[in-house]
């Protein structure tokens, strides 16, 4: 371990400690703002990064838990500085959320950089907040800890548990069957999201935060807390009083985020069936770090990891059973020999934490031996529609869907696909596959959330409740279905899945890993060679940044000029 730092040592002395004009006036304008010297003076300056804001409810809670961060912060000699930063609400931004992640990232790294701060606290959850803030301090590499905002409780409705999302898309096609009143369905509206916090599926915010709680980013098992549980609280005022220490430490993201922790990250998610979403997060973290993680690493660790969470979308139980079941350390207990645990985390390593846990509900969290899949959490297929690769999540589909062919049913957009699938007189069955193009990272723009196309209403009344579904967007982490997302390259860019036309036959071998335009490649050439993609009009700010930088989704979806292990110097005070 390294020598601990003293008060000169630190970051925050460069602003503070000197005897020159310019402290003078960072002194002068602490004790404006109603602080004294002995307040600041010497002490680790701890930014906290809160990404609340009134318009995000998974986020409601974290105004009160930066005061709880704050607490443990000053019982720890340290002095707390809050600065807020996008919030990006997933159920309100559009056109997604996923646009910004980037914006997000670029804001943490700058906010950080730039402020006399020696360790940071990253309050974040909702789906694209933590790996955008991650990815900001990454960057900047001082000493971080995240504090998840926590899954929402359980959804009621007619003494029926109901998990957000996943119940959504499951009760709408219901009552596009006809089966569920519109009576229903609003007592459904105000049943199942009953209290701040993330999405109480497997979502793509559960998912997140306990991957970044298993690359050791958190106070070990912080990711499982519900947010109204008392012991999130506990968990943010503790999470201030060890930032304190890691920052004398010097204990920095760079130390924790090796490719081992990288390596644990993926078996997690595989166990947990995670969100197709954490490739993109995933991978565009790691690169940050200097690691080149890569889709074939996921399907690599898909081949040998069994899916042990018994939790929807794949499952049956939500994120508050997951918790009372023993949480993550639970989670990792079960997989056993297939971590590396002697990974550190910010207050020890993964095997000790390991060794104090505990599974208290063997049905929610599965032994290696009675796994809920024996593999399969995702699937990368590659083939002649998706050279650089796309995704699927097997456990959450139809069995027999697995492998399929049928005749595609093509839609260039989003408004164009839904007033479709509502035409009782479409021609469509079962068999037919249904293709979404311009949805990715560049054509979306922001690759939205348009994956799960919906059942069409004629096939929904028929009593079909999924079939094959391809696109070049991504999905709700809390959906399901034989849904292949991430479709690269995208067509907007020019990628094969701009030639494919109604009719077209297209083939899905998920065991063989394949995905199949039955088109000769000289046909595919030819209309490619005559294909223009459709007008967007990126002409100026963030969009236009966006449409020039933005990498494909194997990649990261991150910006070219940002996907770099490169640390910019320390700004200069004068």
């Amino acid at each position: 371990m390294a020598e601990r730092k003293k008060p000169e040592d630190l970051r925050s002395f460069r602003w503070f400690g000197a005897h020159d004009l310019r402290s003078f006036g960072h002194r002068s304008r602490a004790y404006q703002m109603g602080y004294e010297q002995a307040e600041f003076a010497g002490k680790p300056v701890i930014a906290i990064i809160n990404t609340w804001s009134d318009i995000n409810p998974c986020h409601t809670h974290l105004r009160t838990r930066a005061d709880e961060v704050k607490r443990g912060v000053w019982q720890a000699g340290g002095f707390p500085i809050e600065l807020p930063a996008m919030s990006l609400a997933e159920t309100y931004v559009k056109p997604t959320t996923m646009l910004y992640r980037n914006f997000l990232a670029m804001e943490v790294e700058e906010l950080i950089r730039s402020h006399p701060v020696d360790g940071v606290v990253l309050l974040a959850g909702c789906d694209k907040t933590t790996p955008a803030t991650i990815m900001g301090a990454i960057q900047v590499d001082l000493p971080t800890i995240l504090v998840p905002a926590g899954p929402m409780l359980r959804g009621n409705y007619r003494g029926q548990t109901l998990g957000s999302g996943s119940d959504v898309w499951k009760y709408w096609a219901e009552k596009e069957a006809g089966r569920v009143s519109e009576v229903q369905w609003a007592e459904m509206e105000r049943g199942i999201a009953r209290s701040f916090g993330t999405c109480m599926t497997m979502g793509t915010a559960s998912t997140m935060t306990a991957l970044a709680d298993t690359l050791g980013l958190c106070l070990p098992g912080a990711s499982s807390i519900p947010a109204p549980d008392a012991g999130h609280s506990r968990m943010a005022a503790l999470s201030g009083l060890r930032i304190v220490d890691m920052v004398w430490e010097d204990l920095k993201p760079s130390d924790l985020l090796t490719e081992n922790a990288f390596e644990n990250a993926l078996v997690v998610h595989m166990a947990m069936a995670g969100s197709t979403n954490a490739m993109i997060h995933l991978i565009a973290m790691a690169r940050r770090r200097g690691i080149n993680l890569t889709l074939d690493d996921f399907d690599r660790v898909s081949e040998r990891v069994p899916v042990l969470c018994n939790i929807r979308p794949t499952g049956t139980f939500l994120m508050e059973d997951f918790y009372y079941a023993g949480g993550l350390p639970a989670l990792w207990k079960q997989l056993g020999t297939l971590l590396n645990t002697d990974e550190r985390t910010v207050s020890g390593t993964l095997g000790e934490t390991i060794a104090r846990a505990e599974v208290h509900l063997a049905d929610v969290i599965r032994p290696l031996d009675k796994p809920v899949a024996a593999r399969g959490g995702t699937a990368i297929l590659k083939g002649n529609l998706s050279p650089s690769g796309c995704v699927m999540k097997p456990a959450a589909a139809d069995p027999s869907l697995l492998k399929h062919r049928g005749p595609a049913l093509v839609f260039d957009d989003y408004d164009s696909m839904t007033k479709a699938v509502n035409d009782e007189d479409l021609d469509v069955t079962r068999d037919t596959v249904l293709v979404l193009r311009n949805a990715g990272p560049a054509g979306g723009p922001g690759m939205p959330e348009w994956g799960m196309l919906p059942i069409p209403r004629k096939l929904l009344k028929q009593g079909v409740r999924d079939m094959v579904r391809i696109s070049d967007a991504r999905m709700s982490g809390t959906s399901y279905g034989a849904c292949i997302l991430h479709i690269a390259p995208e067509a907007y860019v020019g990628g094969p899945l701009a030639a494919v036309r109604n009719g077209d036959i297209i083939a899905v071998d998920v065991a063989s890993r394949s995905l199949t335009l039955e088109v000769p490649d000289e046909e595919i050439a030819r209309r490619l060679a005559a294909w223009t993609p459709p007008v967007r009009d990126y002409s100026r700010g963030y969009l236009k940044m966006h449409a020039e930088n933005i990498q494909q989704a194997p990649d990261g979806c991150d910006f070219t000029f940002l996907q770099s292990a490169y640390k910019l110097p320390e700004p200069e005070i004068h």
